[in-house]
């Protein structure tokens, strides 16, 4: 049985993100209450917190850690349309690491930031709703989406300061050429669904006055801008919408990222490229209207993000996660998603031919350039799960990429793997609430049960 904690009161609303550092062993929380907190776990393997901060001026959407060689570093992404960059003071972290290797557990330094605040990126025209950095080996990087839609790659410019960053890439997500849709092996369901960032959700706990706020700010944000009459067919709210990302780990393909944005219910996978990047592949579990597409390993061209199409079909909804699964030697990548629509679906993906694909990275050129369909990226879904039977908020894959875990609207974690043929079963869940008479103060609720 999985022995599992429970940290009280971790904010003072509802915690819209966490995520572990590098080693998991740290913990960054964030909330519609603004603040930060950073949370340290001790040998009783107990977290406590470590740091705790007022962030931004509304709601803080999504936090991301760089990767250790640079340093304590989180990008903080809010409805205050800014990512933030983090560093933790160096002196403070190393006072800090002295005293517990001396072992001196009486002694507490105050709850009092040690972030220091080193920039700001201002550049998004709504809510920013998700912020990743790049996989290491391109450097310090980090990417941004929003609710106008825009793809946004920084770059740190100024190292080890982290003061000055340059936008070196800006792509409206709707916009860019889409690639080949693969068929889908089953039809998605239309739910409604009140979800933590729609002011007619029921959260116990939750602030629906600040979400509110932070709605009303985006829309009349939104309002404003030229080409707002021209998505206004993409959704009827934003809090209808899914932004999400989420970078390729391999780096054998270079720059590569998965990202979502609206009600269309597709995921594109793009190429990141100097001179002209490109869609690879575009993810939709909904079906395409051409024959040619009812196989699900068939490589179509139907291009489902078409506003025309995808604001009246009965079959979009809203992607809200996205996770790519580490490669771990695998000459396939996976892909998991989950959306407003209660599925959690997993895509098996794979590359278009590597000499052909390395050709057209030095031309410039995207594998869906090549007129060899070799050299086209491919996709397939495996998996389509409904356990939750509400909105799902979260998918992330494990150190390996061989497990799955979800979380929904239905107050439970899920976890999924694959069997030794390949196919996808449930594996268990946990639940976070706590039992009527709880043998331990931190017992929950967990069920094993395949």
């Amino acid at each position: 049985m999985i022995q599992t904690g429970l940290i009280q009161n971790v904010h003072g609303d509802l915690v819209t993100d966490a995520c572990y550092d590098f080693y998991g062993l740290r913990l960054a929380t964030c909330s519609l209450d603004q603040r930060i907190k950073v949370w340290q776990l001790d040998e009783n393997n107990t977290w406590n917190v470590e740091d705790d901060w007022k962030a931004h001026d509304a709601a803080v959407s999504k936090l991301s850690w760089a990767h250790p060689e640079f340093g304590s570093i989180i990008a903080s992404a809010s409805f205050d349309r800014t990512v933030k960059i983090w560093e933790q003071s160096t002196a403070q972290a190393d006072a800090q690491q002295s005293n517990n290797v001396n072992g001196s557990a009486q002694i507490h330094v105050p709850i009092t930031s040690r972030w220091i605040e080193r920039a700001v990126l201002s550049d998004a025209k709504g809510t920013v709703r998700a912020v990743e950095f790049v996989p290491h080996h391109f450097g310090l990087k980090l990417a941004t989406i929003s609710t106008d839609n825009m793809l946004r790659i920084y770059e740190c410019v100024e190292q080890p300061s982290l003061v000055s960053w340059q936008l070196t890439e800006e792509l409206d997500v709707l916009s860019i050429a889409a690639g080949p849709s693969p068929g889908y092996l089953s039809r998605a369901h239309t739910m409604a669904l009140a979800t933590p960032t729609q002011t007619s959700a029921t959260l116990e706990g939750a602030s629906a006055t600040l979400v509110a706020q932070a709605l009303q700010q985006s829309q009349n944000a939104a309002a404003g801008t030229p080409n707002s009459q021209a998505r206004a067919g993409l959704g009827n709210r934003e809090a209808d919408g899914g932004w999400c990302l989420s970078w390729c780990k391999d780096k054998y393909w270079g720059e590569v990222i998965a990202a979502g944005c609206g009600t269309t219910g597709v995921i594109k996978i793009i190429q990141i490229n100097a001179r002209r990047s490109s869609t690879l592949l575009t993810l939709s579990s909904s079906p395409t209207t051409d024959a040619s597409t009812s196989s699900s390993t068939h490589v179509g061209t139907t291009d489902p993000t078409d506003s025309r199409t995808s604001s009246s079909s009965a079959s979009t909804y809203a992607i809200t996660s996205v996770a790519w699964a580490p490669s771990c030697g695998r000459s396939y990548h996976l892909v998991a998603t989950g959306g407003r629509d209660g599925h959690v679906r997993i895509w098996k993906v794979k590359p278009g031919s590597e000499d052909i694909d390395t050709e057209n990275v030095a031309m410039g050129m995207s594998t869906g350039e090549s007129e060899s369909d070799d050299s086209k990226w491919t996709a397939v879904a495996v998996a389509d799960f409904d356990q939750h039977k509400s909105a799902v908020g979260r998918v992330e894959w494990n150190i390996t990429g061989t497990i799955l875990s979800s979380a929904g609207n239905d107050g439970r974690i899920r976890l999924w793997k694959a069997t030794s043929g390949n196919v996808w079963r449930p594996a268990g869940s946990v639940g976070v609430e706590q039992t009527e008479e709880p043998t331990q103060p931190n017992s929950k609720d967990v069920d094993m049960d395949a």
